[in-house]
């Protein structure tokens, strides 16, 4: 015996099934991005000095600049389920789905960006 009315199991209606997955999307981010961030503000305590030569010298390092673009992923892919599940709770129009489009352009543009300039820097170096 399932769970649910009868006229429910007949027309097939129930939970969408899909929630689960997006719940678990957005703990596991969450997890990521607190371990990547706690690595990124402790890497950044313990350089000498503060300026751009060391900072660059310090992302021109793949222990660094991996980690980095990593964290921009999670912290991005994050952003973007959590502003999701508000847009769909609450827009109930058509201005729902010109609303999950710009979610979209605006998470994969910026977290485009920022891996280009974390790539960028790492891959030139500290050269001036």
């Amino acid at each position: 015996m399932g769970t649910g009315t009868s006229i429910g199991r007949v027309r097939g209606l129930g939970a969408a099934k899909h929630g689960s997955h997006h719940w678990w999307h957005q703990r596991l981010t969450a997890g990521s991005n607190l371990l990547l961030v706690t690595w990124l503000v402790v890497s950044l305590f313990r350089l000498p000095l503060w300026d751009y030569r060391a900072l660059t010298l310090w992302l021109s390092s793949p222990w660094a600049s991996v980690p980095l673009v990593l964290a921009v992923i999670s912290v991005f892919y994050h952003l973007r389920l959590g502003l999701q599940v508000v847009i769909e709770d609450y827009q109930h129009d058509f201005s729902r789905v010109v609303a999950l489009v710009l979610l979209n352009f605006y998470a994969i543009g910026g977290a485009t960006l920022a891996i280009f300039a974390i790539l960028k820097v790492a891959f030139q170096g500290a050269v001036a």
